[in-house]
């Protein structure tokens, strides 16, 4: 077999093969074995049709065919081998001739990996991301937060105002008629959270247990989700809640701590350690998206194209689908248009293609291992991610084949951490970031669903 590649673009190439007839053998001879299980002739047992007769019978062109159909695809991978290409997607395979007993000649199209132009090193790179400071307003803020989760609630006989707990019953109509999941009861409401319906707050503000009340709300879920209705709404109960004075007795009723001080000081350092965090995720992105700048990568059109298709699909029928939404009321809620929506995902899907090119490269470049301890962790932040057990989602990636992808995000985590150490990172105010080991975990995650994108 022969073999040449033309480069058709920096993302596409043509391949020409040609294979001598003899290398057809063993495909003809399966080809003869497939058919003579398949088809009966009078006179001769199944399975024992003579070549000569399949050829008379049925003629040598479906032979032909049918041994072409199971040598090709060897001699398109021996091709793709001997040209040391790196292919996405299906090849598009073009039959140029063949001659029975003498050869075949055929093209195959196929999007390759682009090759990439890495920079000798990444100390150029220089990012700016947020400072790591804890205010009082932050502490008090999550002091308040944790006083809310242990607030009590006392029946009052009185009418409902801002911050009382409601017990409601709801009623949504489209032109007079009920929907049939328009209908709730019993249903706990604080006044002034903002979690259900705009416009509710107002509605039943200055109502007592009995009373009720109709407004007009646009909905967020169910069969009408993004369509306005008529609400109403009637009272069956009111709640005053009370929250727990700031004390060293509330610290011993909501944490481990004996006294309110040391509360606080908790809270100061588990707020430092999740800025921390979004520092060095701010850090990891900021770093890739200079990176990204740096390198000139086109990007295979079909593949993109691929790509929006599985992006706008997974947003429909699985994100979308959850919160009950369609794509219109989604774009509505998000005040976006369609071609808004869709200028949008065509620029994430590019980067998150380029993101993948480029990091994993940048493996090949730094020669990265994943070793089977990793392998787990990443396995267990998936899994918690994705809702299943570790088991659960172990199971489903090694059924589904997926373990290759797991490692792969794994090893690009790992790949932009090297870039990350090398490039240069200051906060707003200046000072130098110096990211730890626990840090490096925060850019492997982020990492990952750069790569989940592509």
């Amino acid at each position: 077999m022969k073999s040449a590649v033309e480069t058709l673009n920096p993302t596409r190439v043509r391949l020409t093969v040609e294979v001598p007839f003899e290398e057809l053998k063993p495909s003809l001879d399966a080809a003869y074995k497939k058919i003579n299980q398949q088809v009966s002739v009078p006179g001769f047992r199944k399975g024992k049709i003579p070549a000569r007769v399949i050829d008379q019978r049925f003629g040598r062109g479906a032979v032909l065919e049918e041994a072409i159909n199971e040598a090709l695809p060897k001699f398109y991978n021996e091709a793709v081998a001997e040209g040391e290409l790196n292919p996405l997607g299906q090849p598009e395979v073009d039959i140029k001739e063949l001659k029975d007993n003498e050869s075949l000649s055929f093209t195959a199209e196929v999007d390759v990996r682009p090759v990439l132009e890495l920079p000798e090193d990444f100390s150029g790179i220089e990012v700016e991301v947020d400072a790591v400071e804890v205010s009082a307003e932050d502490i008090d803020e999550s002091v308040q937060q944790l006083r809310e989760r242990f607030a009590s609630t006392t029946p009052v006989e009185r009418a409902a105002a801002e911050g009382d707990v409601v017990t409601i019953d709801l009623e949504a109509k489209i032109d007079g008629e009920i929907l049939e999941d328009g209908v709730a009861s019993g249903v706990s409401y604080t006044i002034g959270s903002g979690e259900l319906l705009e416009g509710i707050d107002a509605a039943v503000t200055g109502l007592e247990a009995g009373g009720e009340a109709t407004f007009a709300s646009e909905l967020k879920g169910g069969s009408a989700a993004g369509k306005e209705a008529e609400i109403t709404v009637k009272v069956t109960a009111v709640a005053e809640r009370t929250l727990p004075e700031l004390d060293d007795d509330f610290a011993q009723l909501a944490s481990e701590f004996d006294t309110l001080d040391e509360l606080k000081a908790d809270s100061e350092k588990r707020l430092g350690q999740m800025k921390k965090y979004d520092q060095a995720t701010q850090a990891q992105e900021r770093v890739l998206d200079a990176l990204i700048g740096m390198i000139e990568v086109p990007v295979p059109e079909k593949l993109l194209e691929d790509e929006i298709n599985t992006r706008k699909h997974n947003l429909e029928h699985h994100q979308l689908g959850q919160m009950g939404l369609d794509l219109e009321g989604y774009l509505k809620a998000q005040d976006k248009t369609a071609e808004e929506f869709e200028d949008e995902l065509r620029e994430q899907a590019v980067k998150g293609i380029k993101t993948q090119f480029i990091l994993d490269e940048l493996v090949a470049k730094e020669k990265v291992n994943v070793g089977q301890e990793e392998l787990t962790e990443h396995l267990m932040r998936r899994a918690a991610s994705s809702g299943m057990s570790p088991d659960q989602f172990a199971q489903a990636v090694v059924e589904g084949g997926q373990v290759p992808v797991l490692v792969g995000e794994v090893a690009r985590g790992k790949a932009l951490a090297v870039v990350v150490e090398a490039a240069v990172v200051k906060d707003t105010n200046g000072e130098a970031v110096e990211l730890d080991d626990e840090d490096e975990e925060a850019e492997t995650v982020s990492a990952e669903s750069s790569s989940d994108e592509s």
